[in-house]
Parts: structure tokens; sequence; C-alpha cells
């Protein structure tokens, strides 16, 4: 490329991104995204295989997930300037295909129709600036918490990624087998990563996912590649398969209720974690463009939901993109090309073992710590509810419950000690919806 049209591409990417107001580079921002890609690239295997419990073609959900992961970060590229990352969410998925499916015995068609109508409310919810609000009413020690707890909730998926930790009869959680390849390999991963870490080299988390992969070939963990190309499935068998037949019974109404629920607060607690860590947040505590950012997700749901597959939300594991220094919407740019270049590349892709993505994810977890620096824990009415935010996310396996605890625990402490100045009637509300989740 001339030195001319390399001048012209990064006018482009500094016109569209403003890296230089962000402080940032396009080698960083690349990075970064090829980091967060290959830290949440096993979206691209496990989904499909949770899906296609329900009977729908295996083929076609890699494509729908490539795609819709693709399309929803695209958007918050170009739309948000955001290096957040969506793909089809874990924990929706499977609420999708075990719950509503197989559980219910409704047709995967139904499910995807109520996925439709999930994304069609976020879309009048976002314009309307109603998930903005609830942003914007929590309090800045339940936003520092969300970081932290986040921070716990990734470490621990990548511990039991790893196998480093498993379940266990009597304490639920235990020490996993420690002779185990996968767990050695990942021991090794957090020793190569961490080294690199402490030298200061630039894209460590990436250059250790990739040298653990590559340790792991001879261990028997990595499999070798059948190939490095070929052609995507075709979408045909699950795209725009609708069934309107029922979209105003009851049924409905609650399993549209529950993706609802789950996607909005696993959301914003997202985008309020990583942007808290990224001090992104302005000092009132608001995240800029918010509203752009929320209807990423929003519009990803309802194109997904098109495509064939289950609920679009922003991953967690965004944070390992911004703990690589990505700061701009060139970091989500990337992972949506890594996505559409997934369903060329699936071959070589889909290698990396969950063992080399675990010691990013842990570490991630490290860096995500932080923010409990600005939180106050001399007053219990602060400390406690941020201090429940934190513990329940990784203990419920879920961002939305630790969001729930934390505020619900923050509006009875209020409450109770008087200080009703510091609640405002957003929070009152949420307060009285979660009330009413627990009691229904």
């Amino acid at each position: 490329m001339s030195t001319h049209a390399k001048t012209e591409q990064y006018g482009f990417l500094e016109r569209t991104f403003k890296l230089s107001e962000h402080k940032t580079t396009v080698k960083t921002e690349v990075m970064a995204g090829i980091t967060t890609f290959m830290t949440m690239a096993y979206i691209i295997i496990v989904n499909p295989g949770i899906l296609s419990a329900t009977g729908m073609d295996i083929g076609a959900l890699f494509t729908a997930t490539c795609l819709s992961a693709a399309f929803a970060t695209l958007v918050m590229a170009f739309y948000a300037n955001y290096p957040f990352a969506l793909a089809p969410g874990m924990g929706l998925n499977a609420f999708f295909a075990f719950t509503v499916v197989l559980g219910m015995g409704y047709s995967w068609e139904f499910a995807l129709t109520a996925v439709l109508f999930e994304g069609i409310i976020f879309i009048l919810l976002t314009f309307f600036n109603i998930r903005e609000a609830i942003i914007n009413c929590m309090p800045m020690n339940i936003k520092h918490a969300v970081s932290v707890g986040i921070g716990l909730f990734i470490a621990f998926i990548g511990l039991s990624n790893a196998g480093l930790v498993a379940a266990n009869e009597a304490t639920k959680v235990t020490l996993g087998d420690m002779s185990s390849p996968p767990v050695l390999l990942a021991i090794i991963g957090l020793v190569i990563t961490g080294v690199l870490l402490a030298k200061n080299v630039k894209g460590a988390l990436l250059f250790g996912i990739i040298a653990t992969t590559v340790v792991g070939i001879p261990m028997g963990v990595t499999p070798m590649p059948t190939g490095i190309m070929s052609a995507p499935p075709s979408l045909a068998p699950i795209a725009f398969k609708f069934d309107f037949s029922r979209i105003m019974s009851l049924d409905m109404l609650v399993i549209m209720f529950t993706f609802l629920f789950v996607d909005l607060f696993d959301t914003l607690g997202t985008l309020v974690g990583v942007a808290s860590k990224a001090d992104m947040l302005d000092k009132e505590g608001k995240l800029p463009r918010a509203k752009q950012a929320l209807f990423a997700d929003a519009l990803g749901t309802t194109f997904g939901a098109m495509m064939g597959t289950s609920t679009v939300t922003t991953y967690v594991e965004s944070a390992s993109g911004v703990a690589e220094g990505g700061k701009t919407g060139l970091t989500a740019l990337t992972t949506g090309v890594m996505f559409l270049l997934a369903l060329l590349f699936s071959p070589l892709l889909t290698i990396v073992p969950g063992a080399a993505t675990a010691p990013a994810l842990i570490l991630v977890g490290l860096f995500m710590m932080s923010p409990i620096k600005k939180i106050n824990l001399d007053d219990f009415t602060e400390a406690i509810p941020a201090f429940l935010t934190i513990i329940m996310m990784p203990l419920t396996y879920s961002i939305a419950e630790g969001i729930v605890f934390g505020i619900l625990s923050y509006v009875i402490l209020k409450l109770l000690t008087g200080r009703t100045k510091d609640l405002s009637l957003p929070m009152y509300i949420l307060a009285i919806l979660f009330i009413l989740k627990f009691t229904m």
C-alpha cells in the first residue's frame, strides 16, 4: 500500500473513531479487537451446540451466530464508538433451548418469535431513553461494584473453563484435577501471560492465548486443524422462521419478559462495569453515548432473531480488549470483522481450546478489580449494597442478579436509615419491580 493510501486510510479511521482524542492508535485498537474476539470466540461453537438441542440445524446456527455477532458489534463500532463486542448471550441461549423449547414444550420457532418481540421492545425502550435512565439512576458505588463483580465473574468463568475449579456435591465448588492436561495447560498459560504482562508487552493477552494454544498441541489439548478455510453453511433452515400463532398468550408474555429482564440488566451491567474500569464514565457517573450503545444490542437481538439465533447481548469479555488498551469503536470494528472472517476460517479459529483463553479471562478479572478503591466502605448503606453486587455475580453466575441484590439492598437500607435524599424515583420503581420478580 502506498504512503498516500495509508495516510488516507488512517485519516478515515481517525475521523471516524477520533483516535487522537482518545489517546490511542490503530495498532493498539486492532490488537485489542483481536484479543476480545479470541476470548469470546467460544460462542461460535457453544451457541450452536446449545441451540441445536431444540432440533435447529447446527450448521445454520454457526452462520447465524457469526452474522448476528458481527452485525451488532459493527453497530456498536460505528454508531456508539465504543470498544464493546456483542454476540448471542450465554444463559439466554440455555433458557431458549432447555426451558422454553425442551422444558415447556414450545417449538423453537415460537421461542424465536419471543426473541424478535424482545428486540423490538428494546428498540422502543432505548428510543424513549428508558434504558439510559436506568443506567443514570444507579449510584456511583453500585457502578464501581458492578465492575468489580464482573471481574470476579469473568475470573470464575476462566477458572471453570480451564478446569481449575470444578463442581462438588458437598462444597458446590472445589479444586479441579491438577494433573489433567487442560488444567496444566491453563497454568502454563497463566505463567506465560503473567510474564508478558510483567514485562509490559503490548498485546500480552493475545500473545498469551496464541502461545498457550501452540503449547497445547503436543499436550493433546489443542487439536490439529482439519483445514484452513471452508464455506459457511446456509441459513435457510432457520432464518425468518417465526410462529405468530400464539403471540397474545400468557406464556409468550412470560417468556418475553424473562428474555427482557435478563438481557436488560446483563447489558447495563456490562456497559457500566467495563466503562467504569476504562474511566469512560463522566463526572456525574453517566456513560456518554449510552443510547447509541444500547441501540446496538436492541438492533442486534432483532437481527439475530431474523437470522435464527437467541438474544444478542454485550459481552463481559469486552473487558479483555479494554485491558489491552482498546478505547474506541475501532476495537469493536476489528472484533466484528473477525466474526465475519470466522465464517470462512472456522477450521483454524475453532482449535483454540478453553484452557488457552482461560488465563486471559482470569487476568482480566484482576484488571477489573481496581474500581474497588473508589467504593465508600465506611458508609454501610453504600458498602453493603456494593458488596452484595460484587459477591452475587459470580455466585449466581449472573450479572443481572448481582445488580438486583445491589439496588434492592441500597433502597431498603437508605429507607430504613432515613436517608431518602439519596434515592431517586427510578430507584424506587426498580426496587418494586425487583420485589415483584421474586414474589411472582
